[in-house]
């Protein structure tokens, strides 16, 4: 029996015209500032990953032969808020969320309505350490 694929998955789309076509002018210029953060702290260019703007991927084998791949960090301009993907979760991340700013998260995501309302300093530490634990559990083959 084949296994199911993944929805999620890298495609050919421009990110730039991706960017270019969010009719809001803050949610525009919020999304081409977090992909330039996430490009500069990861070191890894921009994918489309169906709605999601992914750096870097990863393949992970769940103890349940499921596996696949997955973006190393990533976000996804949504109708109310920047949806945030740190790939390890949040649960480590207590003291930094506790001096990012108005947010709510779930537990691969962080959700935050503009920029302004957090400190970019921390996001950035969190994107950071976000890689870091990632790298500890699927190496990148670099």
């Amino acid at each position: 029996m084949a296994k199911a694929k993944n929805k999620t998955q890298p495609t050919t789309q421009s990110v730039t015209a991706f960017l270019a076509a969010i009719e809001d002018d803050t949610k525009r210029a919020d999304s081409e500032a977090l992909a330039a953060l996430m490009q500069r702290v990861s070191g890894y260019p921009p994918v489309m990953w169906g709605s999601i703007i992914g750096f870097g991927q990863y393949h992970y084998v769940y103890e349940s032969g499921r596996e696949g791949d997955a973006v190393r960090v990533g976000f996804s301009p949504r109708a109310q808020n920047l949806s945030i993907y740190i790939m390890p979760g949040y649960q480590d991340f207590d003291d930094e969320l506790s001096r990012l700013g108005k947010h709510k998260k779930g537990k691969a995501c962080l959700y935050i309505k503009r920029l302004s309302d957090v400190d970019m300093d921390v996001l950035e530490e969190i994107i950071a350490k976000g890689l870091r634990l990632l790298a500890q559990k699927y190496p990148e083959n670099t």
